[in-house]
């Protein structure tokens, strides 16, 4: 017991990650041998993408012993326990806020497309410009406009990337519920999951185990059942012109959402929050800003501008905008894959809506295919904690933030002195 202890500490000693939430003492020292311990840091030690480097403590998921009836009971509610640590209760809050506001975006964009509003570029330019406006002079504030526009200079490039993706991919969506109906569009949106983890090992090489494949395998088949439940009936309600159309857009837009939040995931944990989401606004504004020019200035002018169409934008933008805010901040205590997983209640959300808001009368195929992502999310999360990356939320080399400069002008003045 000796040698796995100072094993054990051995190991957690080579991570950057502090741990505080989860003891030794929390492990089954009487079911845990120095072989089957040594093996459980081997499979998670580089689960995060940390290329090699070792994982927290707290990461590791305490084994389950089959001994014996109470063993096996045991075990499985000290696994069931290691999961409730304070960082994944907050990411756990974060996920459902954000869910909350996928499901509020969704029925606001299912009431403009019934109300004629179908300008799906325009709707999005009031997000950016949201952004723009609050992230982008606090960004100058803190950088000074010269290192803003050094910052825009060296990297702009990779925030023009980054936004036209999720204009893009925001552009599909919206579109898709043109042509198929809100239930189809919020389950097919779980496509995003297995999108972000392949981004995701890419950037950060990223090893999955086993049960991670597993439960998005079995969320795929949960898709396809959606799929054959749109192609074979169409009598629920909706007001789609062409559900497999619908479909084949929405998945294309989770491609492209899968793409941006593995990417803003890799910036967001090597620059300040306010840098990136900056960035995106200002960039959004431009792209979505000369593609509503060109493809939706005629249908502007003729849109629905009422009270209703306007109220329903500023949902829609609000919602968005805490989106947008409060994304950055799960990637960083978990992962943009654990974000796109967390947020399948979303489907539960929308179902609700669906049926008491909407009237809508699900095929009996739809719950099937519910029940079946949501056994994938369960396999998923079975074996590993959500993963945690390497943080390091600096402003770029070249710059100088305010806190920074005002360092430096002091210790000017002291070598002065």
């Amino acid at each position: 017991m000796t040698t796995m202890a100072d094993d054990l500490q051995r190991e957690v000693s080579k991570t950057s990650v502090p741990s505080d939430d989860i003891e030794v003492s929390h492990l089954p020292k009487d079911a845990i041998s120095q072989d089957s311990m040594q093996k459980k840091i081997g499979d998670r030690g580089s689960n995060v993408g940390n290329k090699g480097k070792a994982i927290d403590l707290k990461a590791i998921r305490p084994p389950i012993v089959y001994d014996s009836p109470g063993q096996f009971v045991e075990s499985v509610a000290r696994r069931f326990k290691s999961l409730w640590t304070r960082r994944f209760i907050f990411s756990l809050l974060a996920g459902q806020l954000l869910s909350l506001c996928i499901t509020s975006t969704s029925v606001v964009t299912t009431e403009l497309t019934n109300r004629g509003f179908n300008l799906p570029t325009t709707q999005n330019w009031f997000l950016y410009f949201s952004l723009f406006v609050v992230y982008t002079p606090y960004t100058i504030y803190k950088y000074g406009f010269k290192g803003w526009g050094t910052m825009i200079l060296k990297d702009g490039w990779k925030y023009i990337i980054l936004s036209a993706s999720d204009v893009e991919g925001n552009f599909l969506v919206v579109k898709a519920y043109e042509n198929t109906n809100i239930l189809s569009c919020m389950l097919l949106d779980c496509w995003a999951i297995t999108s972000c983890m392949l981004f995701t090992w890419v950037y950060f090489r990223t090893k999955f185990h086993w049960c991670q494949y597993l439960g998005v395998f079995i969320c795929i088949v949960g898709l396809g059942l959606l799929v054959t439940s749109d192609q074979t009936h169409n009598s629920d309600g909706g007001t789609g012109k062409s559900k497999i159309k619908g479909d084949l857009l929405m998945l294309a837009g989770s491609t492209l959402y899968g793409f941006t939040n593995a990417t803003e995931e890799f910036f967001v944990r090597k620059a300040p929050i306010y840098q990136i989401v900056g960035q995106m606004g200002m960039w959004g504004v431009i792209i979505n800003g000369i593609q509503a020019a060109a493809l939706e200035h005629k249908a502007i002018k003729t849109g629905p501008w009422d009270a209703h169409t306007i109220g329903y934008l500023a949902i829609y933008t609000v919602s968005m905008f805490i989106l947008y805010t409060v994304a950055p901040i799960l990637y960083r205590m978990a992962s943009s894959t654990y974000f796109n997983i967390s947020i399948l209640s979303s489907d539960f959300y929308g179902l609700v809506i669906g049926i008491f808001v909407f009237q809508l009368h699900p095929y009996w195929l739809y719950f099937p295919a519910f029940g079946v992502v949501i056994c994938g999310l369960i396999v998923y999360f079975w074996h590993n904690a959500p993963e945690e990356g390497e943080i390091d939320p600096t402003p770029p080399a070249y710059i100088h933030a305010r806190g920074q400069r005002q360092q430096r002008q002091d210790d000017l003045e002291k070598a002065d002195h």
